[in-house]
């Protein structure tokens, strides 16, 4: 029974503790064509990118990583990709990742 709770509260912890990612990617055949992203899982959302499973994205195939942030919360990370894509964040971006 113990064991059973140990478990259960380290589950609970690592869901507190999930990290949210804040991307920049490039295309690798188009290298002007960028793009901001927000995900829990950046392995899995830059592979969805190069798949073409986005939309948006999936004319400027293959993109490479340029540059993440992680956040403890998605509201930070929300919060500082809407300012990426602000017209004082796209200017911090150019200066500093691009």
């Amino acid at each position: 029974m113990a064991k059973e709770g140990l478990r259960v509260q380290t589950t609970l912890q690592l869901r507190r503790n999930k990290m949210h990612y804040v991307y920049l990617i490039r295309s690798i055949s188009i290298p002007h064509q960028t793009y901001i992203g927000l995900t829990a899982d950046l392995k899995a959302r830059l592979k969805k990118h190069n798949e073409g499973g986005a939309p948006h994205t999936a004319k400027f195939k293959p993109w490479m990583l340029v540059q993440y942030s992680a956040f403890q919360t998605r509201e930070k990370a929300a919060e500082f990709e809407r300012y990426l894509k602000s017209g004082s964040g796209k200017a911090f971006a150019k200066r500093r990742f691009w």
